[in-house]
Order: structure tokens, then sequence, then C-alpha cells
């Protein structure tokens, strides 16, 4: 089948529906000195959410540094040499999450290429810790694809996580461009493998706003669903930095919510659509109290 033209950025103005507004300075100040030390996904990746998703006291931790081995074209991560795994974060991470008082906690990395099991150890340490320190606290892990890894894979799943997140991040189309150093298939096939384990729930993303169209947006959600995928989160690519992928659109609220209903329709249990919607956003919200149960280690 023949690619699609490529669809070209140009300036835009952003709309009404995805101004942010920032609220809870107080609390974002109460949370700042627990977050010592630590990284949170939430300053790093510049989230719009940022000041809602602090004032309900819930954030998502990134472990392994904040550098990463590779370059992204949408990230506003930078590249570079992160150097070893601290052995001390797993448990400054359940310090903070025990401070926080957090019923449910997102984990997530920079990609780590340079170590040999792609940093799936800490991904496991971290998760056992916040197990031993606040055993109540559910846990979501946001990983890479681990270059396919399949060890690496079952050292995290080993630890039980109860959800397993893997962003697919764009059509396969835009692989290309927007994931330069990933592969579309590696990631179904590593979703579908989480999902086997039978003890997490697996999810999935997509950043929209980078020149898919809807039917290639549909057709992967598709191909999510084939392998296995209960969780879905889609929100509006933004521009992070200078230097960095242009947007081509702005998604209007209701294409989100026609991809909502299609999404259900398609059999996904749950589905998180908006503009501003992030993969950890509500993230507390995507699973239930029964899985949760069950999925705990015995």
């Amino acid at each position: 089948m023949p690619e699609a033209p490529e669809v070209q950025a140009v300036p835009l103005r952003r709309p009404e529906w995805l101004k942010v507004r920032m609220k809870s300075a107080d609390t974002i100040s109460r949370m700042k000195p627990v977050l010592s030390g630590l990284h949170s996904v939430c300053e790093s990746a510049r989230c719009p959410n940022i000041g809602e998703c602090w004032g309900r006291g819930t954030a998502t931790f990134m472990i392994l540094g904040d550098v990463c081995t590779r370059k992204c074209t949408f990230c506003a991560v930078p590249q570079g040499d992160a150097g070893p795994p601290d052995p001390e974060e797993p448990a400054r991470l359940a310090d903070a999450v025990v401070q926080l008082g957090l019923a449910h906690t997102v984990i997530t990395s920079v990609t780590r290429d340079d170590l040999p099991d792609q940093g799936a150890t800490q991904f496991a340490l971290c998760i056992a810790e916040v197990r031993a320190r606040r055993p109540d606290c559910t846990i979501e892990v946001l990983i890479p694809d681990f270059q396919g890894n399949v060890a690496a894979l079952d050292i995290v799943m080993q630890a039980r996580p109860e959800v397993l997140n893997h962003n697919i991040e764009t059509v396969p189309r835009l692989y290309r461009r927007v994931r330069p150093k990933a592969i579309y298939r590696q990631s179904l096939e590593l979703l579908q493998r989480a999902g086997r384990y039978g003890t997490s729930k697996t999810k999935s993303g997509l950043m929209l706003g980078l020149g898919e169209t809807m039917d290639e947006v549909v057709a992967t959600l598709d191909d999510l669903r084939a392998h296995g995928v209960q969780i879905l989160t889609l929100g509006q690519y933004l521009k992070p930095r200078e230097h960095r992928l242009d947007i081509v659109r702005y998604v209007h609220p209701d294409e989100f919510a026609e991809l909502k209903r299609i999404a259900y329709a398609k059999g996904f249990e749950h589905c998180e659509s908006g503009p501003l919607v992030r993969s950890s956003y509500h993230a507390e919200g995507h699973i239930s109290r029964p899985l949760m149960e069950s999925a705990r280690p015995a």
C-alpha cells in the first residue's frame, strides 16, 4: 500500500480549549521539597496538567536519570549519557510515595539503551520498595520498548505492577519522523507479551496533531486491540521546545470525543481522550479495585 503524503506543519495559534490555567500553587510549592532528589516527569516533560495533578496530590516519577539515550523528535528530555543507575533511587522514590500519601503512583523512565537490561531491574526495585513501604499503593509503570528485550520485560512483569503502559505514540507511517529509533511492530509485540502474564492491565497512548489521518488512528486502535491492549489515552501533541517536531494541526475536542466513542466500540475497557490528556492523566481511575486486588503478589 503506498504511503500517504506527509503533511507539513505551519505556525498555528493555540486555540482556547488548549489554554492551560495553572492552579494550586501552594500545593506545588509543598510537593517540590518532597520530590527533591527525584525526577518528576511532570516537570521534565513539561506536562500541561502539572497544576491539576499536583493539586490532587498525584505525580509521575521518572527514574534512571533525566537524560535519554535516544532523541525522539517530540520529546523535551535531553539526549546524552545518564550514568549508572542510582542504588538509592528506589528508596527515595518510596519515601516520596509515603510522604505524599499516594494511593496510586506512576513510574516511568528515560530510555536506557546503554544498560544491558535496559533499566528493567531499576523498575523492579522501585516497585518492590513501594510495595514494602506502602502496600496499599497501586503501581503503573510506563516503560520504553527495551529494544524488544524479552528478558528485560520479564524482570518488570515479575514485579507485578497493576498496569503496564507503553506508548505507541503515533501511527506507523510517521514512525521514522517521530520515533526514529523505535519499531512499531516491536512496540505492539511488547504490549501483547506483557498482557500474556495475566497480572497487569496493558495500556498505550497516541499523540495527535502530527499529520496522521483519522483512518490511520482508527487502524492503530485496531492494532492495539488485536494485541490485547485494554486502556487507551489520546491527547494533543504540544511542541515542548524549539528544535522539536512542529504541530501540524490542533485536533478539536469533538474529534477526541468521537475517537473515545470509537475506542469503546472496539472494546477498550477505558479511554481517556482529550486535547490535554497525557498518558498518566487520571491514571488512578484507569484500573478497577477488583483488578488491584487480584494482581497483588501472593
